[in-house]
């Protein structure tokens, strides 16, 4: 019998499976204001995720499940402790409350289940809309593609804004800074290109990514409301860290969303990531690294962050074709103090990004929206981002606008012009109405290419500059209504042919003929 016994208990020892293993646990030493101090995570990696155990000692997949894990966040690594922000309610952590490693760096959930959707910068659904059970991860903090791995940009991102596609166009894997003071419309021609992706055939329509750092959310509410009143939300994710959030929440939602945007990138689609702004990002950083106990530099703002911004936008990127032809293009955005570019964080991201569309408030305030100010604002990916249709049309209107701003200007002082002055300044104000557009209403690419075509080709000769928007409005429904043929030739073919121009130049004469009472010289 109890040979019986030996051998059973034998069986049972050699089929015991033990799955206990080394855990490094630490001990919580100090606690205030979102950071907690740690002794004995010596192995700790920088940006890795440390659990709190609030639960009293159960597994941390126990924990998960019930949904009571308190995260913080690894980020200065010194020589007997570790500091770590609080990745949630950070009145629960206490001093000699026990910390475990996790192993894992902060990594985001990915997947197509996220479109559509409102997350916060941890990549949680905040709409109520229920959770999002995404299949894999992507990490937060993540390594630029190099240069090999890159081709050159040359494919157009359309805003639907005429000022920005025709004179500072926007190509897919570009970095193009909006800047301006508070109450210019930067925030506007992020959501109208967002909008105006609706007019992009399904297979080359970029997923859009909205990052809204430091919002109000009632704001953030209202451009959810307003994208899904325009049928853009289908395509588009928000990721939202609202002002009433930590810091830590703040400086980590853009890197969530260039981390959501890489997965769609890596299956060789487009995506197109708004960063709303980055001065709010270097705000809270600051405050951040502050409670952390780094040095201040220049502005109070830690020595790296210049570093912080340059690693986050180069990760937009256009992917060769070996790796599958995706791109990340960012619009950061960056509010100014009274127009003042060479601030510290202005200059720093103008210097990383490839180009800045610059809004001014004194044209806002003039009633010139897009209130963009052409002199200073450029693309440095030029003219090759540009549709062929668009780059033929799209010469004259530059120069037209800086001949009239010089004249303009010369004009205050001058009393008596000669005739020719007169025409030059009578033109240039004509192309100033027609770039101008109402918020919420991109328009696309082939009805921009016809109407600056009108404006280049006769279609305003002898209209008052008030009647411009009237007669480009009329024009534009004239020729949907009568030569829909010209619109879809310039939207499939991208290009404007002689064939084309010569129906366009019928077509102007033929809506002139029949408009006489928009013109003086009838």
């Amino acid at each position: 019998m109890s040979t019986v016994i030996i051998d059973r208990i034998k069986k049972e020892i050699e089929s015991l499976n033990v799955t206990a293993k080394p855990e490094e646990v630490g001990v919580v030493v100090s606690v205030g204001d979102g950071v907690a101090e740690i002794e004995g995570l010596e192995k700790a990696q920088m940006m890795e995720m440390v659990l709190f155990e609030t639960s009293g000692g159960e597994s941390l997949e126990t924990a998960m499940k019930r949904s009571v894990v308190l995260f913080g966040l690894v980020l200065n690594l010194e020589e007997d402790t570790v500091k770590v922000v609080v990745l949630g309610e950070s009145s629960l952590v206490k001093e000699g409350m026990v910390v475990r490693r996790t192993g894992k760096l902060l990594s985001v959930p990915v997947g197509e289940e996220i479109v559509g959707r409102v997350v916060n910068a941890l990549g949680e659904a905040i709409d109520g809309k229920g959770t999002i059970t995404a299949k894999k991860n992507m990490p937060i903090e993540r390594v630029a593609y190099g240069v090999m791995d890159r081709s050159s940009v040359n494919e157009p991102i359309h805003t639907g804004v005429k000022a920005i596609d025709s004179m500072i166009p926007i190509g897919r894997g570009q970095r193009e800074l909006i800047i301006g003071d508070r109450g210019t419309g930067k925030t506007t021609i992020a959501i109208d290109t967002i909008i105006n992706q609706k007019y992009e055939p399904k297979d080359k329509r970029p997923i859009c990514i909205y990052v809204a750092i430091g919002q109000k959310r009632s704001k953030t509410a209202s451009i959810m409301a307003k994208l899904e009143a325009a049928g853009a939300l289908e395509y588009t994710v928000i990721v939202a860290a609202s002002a009433a959030e930590a810091s830590p929440m703040l400086f980590l939602a853009p890197f969530s969303g260039v981390a959501i945007g890489e997965y769609f990138m890596e299956q060789g689609k487009d995506v197109l990531v708004v960063f709303d702004d980055l001065s709010k990002h270097a705000v809270a950083y600051r405050q951040m690294s502050l409670l952390l106990r780094r040095p201040p530099g220049r502005e109070a703002y830690p020595g790296d962050i210049f570093y912080l911004h340059s690693r986050l936008l180069e990760r937009s990127a256009k992917l060769s074709k070996e790796l599958g032809g995706g791109s990340i293009t960012a619009l950061p955005i960056i509010e100014t103090q009274e127009g003042d570019v060479a601030a510290y964080i202005p200059t720093n991201v103008i210097s990383i990004t490839d180009g800045q569309i610059f809004l001014e408030t004194d044209l806002f305030n003039k009633g010139i929206r897009p209130a963009l100010n052409v002199g200073i604002s450029v693309s440095r990916v030029g003219s090759s981002a540009q549709t062929k249709a668009m780059k033929k049309v799209s010469g004259k209107i530059r120069l037209e606008l800086a001949q009239f701003r010089e004249l303009e200007a010369f004009m205050q002082f001058a009393s008596d012009l000669d005739e020719d002055t007169k025409k030059r300044i009578e033109s240039g104000r004509r192309y100033v109405e027609l770039l101008k557009q109402a918020q919420g209403n991109p328009m696309p690419f082939y009805k921009q290419v016809a109407s600056i075509y009108g404006a280049n080709n006769g279609l305003l000769a002898g209209a008052e500059a008030n009647n411009v928007r009237l007669i480009e409005e009329s024009f534009l429904a004239f020729l949907e209504r009568d030569r829909p043929e010209i619109l879809t030739t310039i939207e499939t073919g991208r290009d404007l042919t002689e064939d084309t121009s010569g129906q366009l130049n019928v077509a102007i004469a033929d809506f002139k003929e029949a408009h006489k009472q928009y013109y003086n010289q009838f």
